[in-house]
């Protein structure tokens, strides 16, 4: 099957690297934001080595939640492992997550 490819003729990212660059630009610790319009908080701890990232989001004032590790592998690429959900949601969820514009400092 052939790959698809855009109008400017380059092939589009797959929904792996999306996901990945979605993720790594999440800062380290925890951070606000938005889910399907939902207030959410979400922690990222990254591995001092770079091997593995660790995700573990909540819905705030309700009960949904997503937690993964995602895994460098020794070659290329890496492995995503959800925590009791699919893979599905997890990818969702970070390509649908909106950090929480961060306050302007006030002046005195």
């Amino acid at each position: 099957m052939p790959r698809t490819m855009t109008a400017n003729g380059k092939t589009p990212p797959t929904i792996q690297a999306t996901f990945e660059d979605a993720l790594a630009k999440l800062p380290d610790g925890y951070v606000d934001g938005h889910f399907g319009n939902q207030p959410w908080g979400v922690t990222v701890k990254r591995s001092e080595d770079g091997k593995r990232t660790w995700l573990y989001g909540e819905e705030l004032g309700g009960t949904d939640f997503v937690s993964f590790n995602l895994y460098g592998l020794a070659g290329s690429g890496s492995i995503l492992k959800p925590c009791e959900m699919s893979s599905a949601k997890v990818i969702e969820f970070v390509l649908g997550f909106e950090l929480r514009p961060a306050k302007a400092a006030s002046r005195s």
